[in-house]
């Protein structure tokens, strides 16, 4: 597995375990069976983990993994590990956030994940319009100096939002943000910021939901509503894109690309990704090791000239996707924002 060091002394695999499939609402989970995955996952190289205050459960279990791993494979072996969470306050929380709530959040998730220091938090704030994201932005910067943040990141903000929060000194390490082949907004703006301002991309939907894998090859457009929240707002993108047509074109092409170095349409997707500037890591989401060979071979493909141009014959028919990062999803009226959930903190925090 390649790795990468985006911050002096801190490097991580350049696939990351995605932790969302493992939260409540998605089924019952095993929990011995999860850790026995993440240690297999571990064992393999890949060692980064992402999950969010918001996963219910996934904390806890990440938690148990790392004392699981440290006790059977050494301290040494769990030093390679990084969990990367998120700080993800309720939308109606937003108006009376204080340094007490948002301290209290982050001490729950390092008690969760069993952490002095919780390697890496990524912070989203759901309305621009609401102020206090910048404030909240410089208390976690007074949590990493307190020692209990190791590096401070975002998702899913914009390049001007990102720009002002490192503008105002906070620390920042890498932006966790939708980007694939059928999202290119990161394109736009975020991408040249990420270059001048040296921190890290980590995409997420890189598969689209399982939108760009071969089981949709050939395959009927589905019509709404589909049978998960995921899908719905990957279908949307394919809308907004050009279609149906132009998304069954691309999933061909991905499959001839896909032959030639024997793996699955979804490891060609997210490898392309691999290949963009700035990216550092594809997250993956993964409910237990089934796909675990397909995954470590994201980062062993080797994408020729004639690959990438293969693709980009394709998406050069799409229309472009409105906005910056993040952008459609923050219009809560919209299409694409009328779908998403808000208040998914569960946690007791005063």
């Amino acid at each position: 597995m390649q790795r990468i060091t985006i911050a002096p002394g801190y490097d991580i695999s350049r696939v990351i375990r995605g932790g969302w499939q493992l939260a409540g609402g998605h089924g019952a989970v095993d929990g011995d069976q999860a850790i026995a995955d993440m240690i297999a996952f571990a064992d393999a190289g890949i060692t980064t983990f992402d999950c969010a205050d918001i996963y219910t459960g996934v904390e806890e279990l990440i938690g148990r993994f790392r004392l699981a791993y440290g006790n059977q494979r050494g301290a040494e072996a769990l030093s390679r590990i990084r969990v990367h969470t998120k700080f993800v306050p309720d939308l109606a929380v937003l108006p009376v956030i204080s340094k007490a709530y948002v301290e209290s959040v982050i001490d729950t998730s390092r008690k969760r994940l069993n952490l002095d220091c919780l390697d890496l938090v990524q912070f989203h704030w759901w309305a621009y319009d609401v102020p206090g994201w910048l404030e909240t932005a410089g208390w976690l910067k007074d949590l990493h100096e307190a020692g209990k943040i190791g590096k401070i990141s975002a998702t899913n903000f914009d390049t001007d939002h990102v720009e002002a929060i490192i503008d105002a000194g906070v620390p920042f390490t890498s932006l966790q943000l939708q980007y694939s082949l059928l999202d290119r907004r990161p394109e736009k703006r975020m991408v040249t910021l990420a270059a001048e301002k040296d921190f890290a991309l980590f995409c997420y939907g890189t598969v689209a939901g399982g939108f760009l894998s071969d089981r949709w090859l050939g395959q009927p457009e589905p019509d709404h509503p589909l049978e998960n929240r995921s899908l719905t707002k990957y279908k949307l993108i394919i809308d907004d894109l050009g279609g149906w047509p132009l998304f069954q074109a691309l999933l061909s092409t991905l499959r001839t690309i896909a032959d030639r170095h024997q793996v699955d349409i979804a490891t060609i997707a997210s490898a392309a990704m691999l290949t963009k500037p700035g990216v550092a890591a594809v997250i993956v989401g993964a409910r237990n090791r089934a796909h675990l060979p397909s995954n470590l071979a994201i980062a062993d493909i080797r994408l020729t000239e004639q690959d990438h141009a293969e693709i980009e014959a394709i998406l050069s028919q799409a229309q472009p996707l409105e906005g910056d990062v993040y952008t459609l999803e923050r219009d809560r009226e919209g299409r694409h924002g009328s779908i998403m959930k808000y208040n998914l903190n569960k946690g007791d925090h005063q």
